[in-house]
């Protein structure tokens, strides 16, 4: 049995948007009904300001699948074609309050129902390899290199059972699974040199107390304030004194048991990866 999550069931369960937009501005489709999932996502757009006005989905899959579309078509509605087009899969698992590893691939296949729907509408390629540049590396569900090592680098993945999780490549017969783990070995072994020279550069580059406090706004409004935004939640930055962060929880922020784990698992790590390692984070209260 999955452990899914109450927010999870609740939109499986009652899913919004059900259906198809008669005359839609955009559709997004993917997936195979042979392979076991399909969606199909239709948009309605005012054109004059590039807001999405309505959403609506038919999905053929799993629970995961339907809660997936469900909080897709809630969360876009109301924002821009751009604003819309920074929505991750991430963002989408986020929201139901997590997915199991192996349903994963349920929050991909909305983000690229709604990549497809916007290239759709901006007449657009949704990206710029053509399905002949790749190449088919599990052929029981018709995943490529190009999809398995995007999933790879958006999501860290390190196993060949996560990117089964997250792709369904390896999930048939198994037997693309050394590929998969070729590829695997290949992106990380570049992301090694990449990480080797960036720590020789970084090295040699001191941040200034001015490039240090832009980086800390930029990363707290550009990561972390939408994510708490969407749960009705928020978080201001008070000040910056050397290496600690003071900042202030907003709205439903305040009180919440996660909050905790918001300041120091997530802010102060990103923090500690992107502007130094030495940062603390400190919560101001009222």
């Amino acid at each position: 049995m999955w452990n899914y999550t109450e927010k999870m069931m609740e939109h499986f369960k009652n899913p919004r948007n059900v259906g198809e937009i008669e005359d839609p501005d955009a559709v997004g489709e993917v997936g195979n009904i042979v392979c076991g999932d399909a969606l199909k996502l239709t948009l309605k757009i005012d054109k004059k300001t590039d807001v999405i006005m309505d959403a609506k989905f038919q999905t053929f899959g799993c629970a995961s699948a339907i809660a997936s579309s469900s909080v897709l078509t809630e969360m876009i509605k109301g924002k821009t074609v751009e604003e819309a087009s920074k929505i991750t899969n991430k963002d989408i698992a986020d929201y139901l309050g997590g997915l199991p590893d192996e349903k994963m691939h349920c929050s991909v296949m909305g983000m690229e129902a709604l990549e497809k729907a916007i290239a759709n509408y901006r007449g657009t390629p949704v990206k710029k390899g053509t399905v002949e540049e790749e190449k088919i590396i599990c052929k029981c569900f018709s995943v490529t290199d190009k999809k398995i090592i995007r999933a790879i680098k958006e999501n860290s993945l390190k196993t060949v059972e996560e990117v089964t999780n997250f792709t369904k490549a390896g999930g048939g017969c198994g037997k693309c699974k050394p590929e998969i783990q070729k590829l695997l070995d290949e992106f990380w072994q570049k992301e090694a040199t990449k990480g080797a020279r960036a720590g020789v550069e970084h090295e040699h580059k001191k941040l200034t107390n001015l490039e240090k406090i832009e980086l800390v706004k930029k990363v707290i409004e550009e990561e972390i304030r939408p994510h708490l935004k969407r749960d009705g939640g928020d978080i201001k930055l008070v000040d910056i004194d050397r290496d600690k962060v003071y900042v202030r929880f907003l709205g439903a922020c305040v009180g919440c048991p996660g909050s905790g784990i918001t300041l120091k698992g997530f802010l102060e790590k990103k923090l500690k990866e992107v502007v130094d390692e030495n940062i603390e984070v400190e919560e101001v209260k009222e």
